[in-house]
Parts: C-alpha cells; structure tokens; sequence
C-alpha cells in the first residue's frame, strides 16, 4: 500500500489523514506499519487523499 507516500507527498501528518477520512489516529498508524487494512479503511483513506483505489493499494512492479 502506498498510504505514507501518499500522506507524504501531500504533506499531511498522521493525525490530518486520520482526521480526514474519519478514523482513529492508532488506526492509521497501524494500517501503516502493517502495509494493510480493512477495504472500509481503503475507501475512505482513498477518498481522503483523492486517489483510487488501485494508487492507494498498488505498488509498481519492479522490472
């Protein structure tokens, strides 16, 4: 998942993007640490940082 690139590039901390998409701060950060979360948590960080689904949960293949 790409949700602390995301976060960084737009230069949110973690308590923004979690007050953005409506979710305890501890959610975040743990959905970051273990690269994963629930597909509710997807939709709404999506939607928080105006991506889709697919650039949130996608990471490019190495070649």
């Amino acid at each position: 998942m790409n949700i602390q690139k995301l976060r960084m590039e737009r230069g949110l901390t973690v308590q923004q993007l979690a007050d953005m998409s409506g979710m305890p701060k501890r959610t975040l950060e743990n959905a970051i640490r273990r690269d994963d979360c629930t597909v509710e948590l997807a939709i709404r960080l999506a939607d928080a940082l105006n991506v889709t689904l697919d650039e949130l949960c996608r990471t490019p293949k190495e070649e």
